[in-house]
């Protein structure tokens, strides 16, 4: 079973507890915080759950604020993290086929619950490629 880690902000937090309580029984997440919904700083969040992925080989990440673009950018700053913003399927599906991504970002005030729920699960079954998306990965 992959290991899946997981975190948001306080803008994030319905929508992470959510996707916890959903998957609990198919997937192991561990949840990295926060713990309660009073304001914090995402980049500490996505960070903490960046550092967890690269050591983790193998493993995926799902951060959570307000648009998710918070998130990205702040998960993006960390080496061999590659975090892609997803709001539908086909984006969702080409941000593993060609760029290997290794953690999701969702928009909690962007997105239903169940949307959020359909592309974790695109995100998670499909594979990368490889071929000439692997050469472009590189230079990442």
């Amino acid at each position: 079973m992959k290991k899946i880690f997981i975190a948001s902000d306080h803008a994030g937090y319905n929508l992470k507890n959510s996707i916890i309580s959903n998957f609990s029984k198919s997937l192991k997440i561990r949840d990295l915080g926060p713990k309660k919904k009073d304001s914090v700083d995402y980049p500490d969040f996505a960070k903490k759950l960046s550092k967890k992925v690269a050591s983790n080989k193998g493993s995926f990440g799902i951060l959570i604020c307000g648009s998710g673009m918070g998130m990205a950018i702040a998960a993006n700053k960390s080496r061999n993290i590659r975090a892609a913003l997803c709001y539908s399927i086909k984006n969702t599906k080409l941000s593993r086929l060609h760029n290997n991504a290794n953690i999701i970002t969702l928009g909690e005030r962007l997105i239903s619950k169940n949307k959020a729920f359909g592309l974790i699960k695109i995100f998670l079954r499909t594979k990368f490629e490889g071929g000439r998306h692997l050469r472009r990965v590189k230079k990442i």
